[in-house]
């Protein structure tokens, strides 16, 4: 009778290591597959297309109103320093604005990183068009190097009224593996 008890018992537990082996290798593969799924839905909507310059379709500029831009800058672990020279500034919707940001390598090596944009509130980014950004190529930078880089951009004058403050952070990434651009 034990025999049979300790039969089962195995038979169970055979039955539930090659359920859990099936349910590993499926997560797996829908890990695996997600992401070429993710890249085509970016390039169908049009997200994450982050390495071209926007279009301006109005360029009339409405004196009547300021919007505030404020700049957030940040490194993820990349030794870096990483800011906006002017961290604030104050904008007339379709008036074409420059902002520079500056960004030190504090390595003895060469590293690249890439500039990742987020806005806030996250409906702002339909109404900033930035038409020259460091955020559109990889940045290597040698070791010590310091470099001043512009963003030169445009607040569509159809963005709300009820949006008076445009948050603009840029997140820097190491790059690794990259060549130099």
């Amino acid at each position: 009778m034990s025999e049979l008890i300790d039969d089962d018992r195995q038979r169970d537990n055979r039955t539930l290591f090659a359920k859990l082996c099936v349910i590993v290798v499926g997560m797996f593969g829908f890990g695996y597959a997600l992401v070429p799924f993710y890249e085509k839905i970016c390039e169908v909507t049009g997200l994450r297309n982050i390495a071209q310059a926007d279009v301006v379709q109005n360029t009339q500029v409405d004196p009547t109103r300021a919007v505030r831009i404020e700049f957030d800058s940040n490194v993820r672990k990349l030794p870096w320093k990483f800011y906006a020279l002017s961290p604030v500034v104050d904008v007339h919707p379709g008036e074409l604005t420059q902002v520079v940001f500056e960004i030190a390598n504090t390595t003895d090596r060469p590293l690249t990183g890439q500039a990742i944009p987020s806005y806030g509130p996250p409906n702002a980014a339909q109404y900033f068009r930035k038409l020259e950004c460091f955020c559109f190529a990889k940045q290597t930078l040698q070791p010590g190097e310091r470099r001043q880089m512009p963003v030169v951009f445009v607040v569509d004058t159809s963005l709300p009224a009820d949006v008076a403050t445009i948050t603009l952070s840029y997140t820097f990434f190491e790059v690794e593996g990259a060549d130099k651009t």
